[in-house]
């Protein structure tokens, strides 16, 4: 009495001799519950009527489609997965679900669907039944329940948030008191679900969701908007101290640890704070203005509470301009059209004065912002992936400059680029010195990379694997900012690295500052201890370099020799000092 037309087509023709066939097409027809069928694909072949109108679709928009069209985010993975579990072991699965209007609205609805299988016991159809007529009252309620609560933590949902919010802004309004809006982002929650899985992840949110509740009042508001963010409403605060109190107690609560079987875990919170009446009046306003804030706790170092001030807006207006302009910059870099430059800074050695090398140190000067710090740019570059591209220049740009001054009769010089994390980490970054050595016709010793104490941390065996390579090419390798990371001297110890740099911050206080002068005589013992030469930036003072000399200190740098400088300006001074200095 069926039988397939086409591919995606399903024609219910009954069978002229017996009225059976007829019946069961005035069955399909004029049924009122909403039939589908679809295909071993699963793909619609066929449609009634009343689906038509309870999903406003037309049967032929319809047919050939995947019924997840008719999906509403109310429908949880769980729901799914188990009506596929049930379908393959019963042939049968019932249940109440939502689905999405043509126009985008949500409607309940409760669901049959059964499986037609050949003679050879393969799935043929699934033939599904809906009807939005629901009657039975607990499955009304409990659809009630989910449309405005989270599955995974029974957290109020974003919907219902919103709407509570909406309710407590209009109170403490009319009746002129404070409230507070915490968002909370899970700091690093991402590294738990994709090393350990979305199932120990989900576990880490349902503890969340238990022990924010636990640090506030039965009338403040908990909710889960999405992934790892939750809210916290406080309806009825004193004054801001009463918000710092509530999320000093939100970050110890939830910075300890977790267990789950063999893991322990951590997850501590960045949260921004908003209040009414001062950052806002609507849910909307307080919301956008407490992600700012979180953002801020974040770039903060993480695991701490900051409130939204109007300059954090500015600041994030300020960061996304520059953002869009430093795209467009990189993307837009060729020989005739270049925002970016680099100065050269020369490194002297301590017992001669003879210039030893340089360090290339990028600029950039944008027609719209003007001059831009490195120390702006460079994390912004950092945070959005530019850094690769950025960084890939500066290592061309560094040796088509070193070749330019062989041309022009300096030799002996070497030139050291700093290289980021991504660069590090990219397979390519061999591949990139080489090509640019050989493209110059320059010597792997004319060139030194230098990386941060933090980055040579991090991922220890990729990073081992990657200078290993580099220093058996012959390129000097440095660690920069020595001291100001948190290093293991065992690791270290393993690098091939040639050089350490005391970072500026020891040196500028060096001869006031008993702390700062141990700290450059204990690394300046180490590093020689390990066969490393050392080298202090930041270098300023005549007493700073007398007094590092004194320690022995091989090589210096800084404004008491020479500021950072354009090409032709670093030509003219290398020729002038080898003069002075022969």
């Amino acid at each position: 009495m069926t039988k397939a037309t086409s591919r995606n087509t399903l024609t219910i023709e009954p069978d002229k001799s017996s009225l059976s066939g007829v019946a069961l097409l005035r069955a399909f027809e004029q049924s009122f519950e909403g039939i589908l069928v679809t295909d071993e694909q699963n793909l619609i072949i066929a449609a009634n009527d009343a689906f038509s109108r309870m999903s406003g679709y037309l049967v032929e928009e319809l047919i050939g489609k995947d019924p997840r069209i008719l999906g509403s985010s109310r429908a949880t993975p769980e729901t799914y997965a188990s009506m596929w579990q049930a379908l393959a072991s019963s042939d049968y699965w019932a249940g109440d679900i939502w689905n999405t209007h043509k126009d985008g609205s949500i409607y309940p609805c409760q669901l049959r669907i059964a499986v037609l299988r050949d003679t050879d016991g393969r799935a043929k159809n699934h033939v599904a039944n809906f009807n939005t007529a629901i009657t039975n009252h607990e499955a009304a309620d409990r659809l009630a329940y989910l449309a405005y609560h989270d599955p995974l933590t029974n957290l109020p949902n974003r919907l219902a948030f919103e709407s509570q919010l909406e309710q407590a802004l209009h109170a403490c309004e009319r009746e002129n008191r404070q409230l507070a809006l915490m968002l909370i982002d899970l700091d690093n929650f991402k590294n738990i679900n994709d090393t350990l899985g979305h199932q120990v992840g989900d576990q880490l949110l349902q503890n969340v969701a238990l022990r924010l509740r636990e640090c506030v009042r039965s009338s403040d508001l908990v909710a889960r908007i999405g992934g790892d963010e939750f809210v916290v409403v406080l309806p009825e605060i004193e004054s801001p101290l009463t918000a710092a109190r509530v999320a000093g107690k939100i970050q110890s609560n939830l910075a300890d640890s977790y267990q789950f079987g063999d893991h322990t875990l951590y997850a501590t919170p960045s949260i921004g704070i908003s209040l009414f009446p001062f950052d806002g009046n609507d849910p909307g306003t307080m919301l956008r203005n407490a992600d700012t804030a979180m953002y801020h706790a974040k770039s903060a170092g993480r695991n701490n509470h900051q409130f939204y001030t109007a300059r954090m807006n500015e600041a994030a207006g300020e960061r996304l301009q520059m953002e869009n302009e430093l795209r467009q910059a990189i993307s837009s870099i060729s020989p005739s059209n270049c925002e970016f430059t680099l100065n050269f800074q020369p490194q002297i050695e301590t017992k001669t004065g003879r210039v030893l090398g340089l360090e290339a140190l990028l600029r950039w000067n944008n027609p719209k912002l003007g001059p831009i710090s490195p120390a702006r740019f460079i994390a912004i570059a950092e945070e959005t992936g530019l850094i690769q591209p950025l960084g890939d220049w500066v290592i061309w740009e560094t040796c088509r400059h070193i070749r330019n001054m062989k041309l022009e009769g300096i030799t002996g010089i070497r030139v050291a680029i700093n290289i980021s994390a991504q660069q590090l980490r990219h397979d390519t970054l061999l591949q990139l010195v080489r090509g640019a050595l050989a493209c110059y016709d320059l010597l792997p010793d004319d060139i030194e990379l230098e990386i941060t104490e933090s980055t040579a941390m991090q991922h220890p065996e990729t990073t081992l694997s990657i200078l290993d390579q580099l220093s058996s090419m012959g390129v000097m390798l440095a660690i920069d900012d020595f001291g100001t990371g948190y290093s293991s001297l065992a690791y270290l110890k393993h690098l091939p690295i040639q050089r350490l740099k005391l970072d500026r911050s020891f040196v500028t206080d060096i001869e006031s500052d008993p702390n700062d002068a141990a700290i450059c005589k204990a690394t300046i013992a180490l590093g020689h201890s390990l066969g490393l030469e050392l080298v202090a930036e930041g270098v300023e003072t005549e007493a700073q370099r007398d007094f590092l000399a004194k320690l022995g200190c091989d090589i210096l740098q800084g404004y008491l020799y020479s500021k950072p400088m354009p090409f032709d300006e670093t030509v003219a001074f290398l020729k002038a000092y080898q003069a002075a200095h022969p």
